[in-house]
């Protein structure tokens, strides 16, 4: 019989590592260019609101409070509409190193977030950490930012595109932290999703009616498959279950996991390579990362994952 301890541990590296396998199999289905970023996004909303309101008919009924249906909707247009939209967008413009990379940015911008409006302290570790993480994000600019744009370039809106997924998640994070809290896993991810989905139809409906699903190629279908089924369904379900049974610390660091397979897996099927530049970028990143993390344990911490 597993720990419970255990059973968190594995089920956190278990999240971070489908993630990290996202990160890569998003950038291939960008550079197939057989989905178009927004068509994507809905079919993963809508394959993961049909799997959770599948499952929350075999678990105890909640209801939703008078008030909090509005602010749900808001959470999944801020947390997962554009988190995701952004995300979904920038893997087309960036490559798949230089996103995990940047995807390590998280708990910096959920301590600025946790700053303005839950009123946690900047002690001068995490001003420390937050310039180390910032040197490295502009060396990562400087060395790895081209304005030709193509499957093996990272240009200045793909940039942009992947700091606004971090940026708007720790937003969702740090304004809706008490609502996310406030139901079961299932509940509230139900309706996000569903919301998600009624918000992306508009931007997508006449392409999903009228694209040649013919056209996809068989290894495309898969990897969207994969996307919606693991990296938004299971992921999603997986990483609050571990947090209830391991600290919020230790859940923190996994958060390196997701950039070391998608490093690994682009170099091995050759859609990506390692530089000395990228390394020296990721090393000042996470290892500002580290400091406000440690300095964030320290007071009040605040429970961040990735958003892809």
């Amino acid at each position: 019989m597993l720990s419970d301890q255990l059973r968190g541990h594995l089920s956190i590296a278990a999240a971070y590592t489908i993630f990290g396998l996202n990160l890569v199999l998003c950038k291939d289905i960008a550079n197939s260019a057989a989905v178009a970023p927004h068509v994507l996004f809905t079919f993963r909303a809508l394959g993961a609101s049909a799997l959770f309101w599948l499952v929350s008919l075999f678990q105890p009924q909640e209801k939703i409070q008078k008030g909090d249906m509005w602010r749900i909707a808001l959470a999944s247009f801020l947390g997962f509409f554009l988190t995701q939209m952004t995300f979904l967008i920038g893997i087309t413009m960036a490559t798949a190193i230089d996103s995990a990379i940047l995807g390590t940015l998280g708990p910096v911008f959920t301590m600025i977030v946790a700053y303005f409006f839950v009123g946690e302290p900047i002690t001068g570790k995490k001003a420390g950490g937050v310039t180390l993480s910032l040197m490295g994000v502009l060396f990562l600019i400087f060395n790895s930012v081209q304005r030709g744009g193509g499957a093996s370039a990272t240009t200045p809106l793909g940039l942009v595109m992947l700091l606004l997924n971090s940026l708007t998640f720790a937003m969702y994070l740090g304004i809706f932290r008490p609502l996310v809290s406030k139901y079961s896993v299932v509940t509230f991810m139900k309706w996000v999703f569903l919301f998600s989905l009624l918000m992306s139809l508009p931007l997508s409906a006449k392409e999903i009616f009228t694209m040649d699903y013919a056209a996809i190629p068989v290894t495309v279908r898969w990897e969207i498959g994969y996307l919606i089924f693991f990296a938004t369904f299971i992921a999603y379900y997986l990483i609050p279950y571990g947090q209830k049974l391991i600290r919020p610390t230790l859940v923190s660091m996994y958060n390196y996991l997701s950039p070391i397979i998608a490093t690994v897996v682009s170099i091995w099927t050759g859609m990506d390579h390692l530089t000395w530049q990228k390394v020296l970028a990721a090393m000042a990143i996470v290892g500002g990362v580290i400091l406000v993390s440690k300095s964030r344990a320290a007071t009040n911490p605040i429970k961040t994952y990735e958003t892809n």
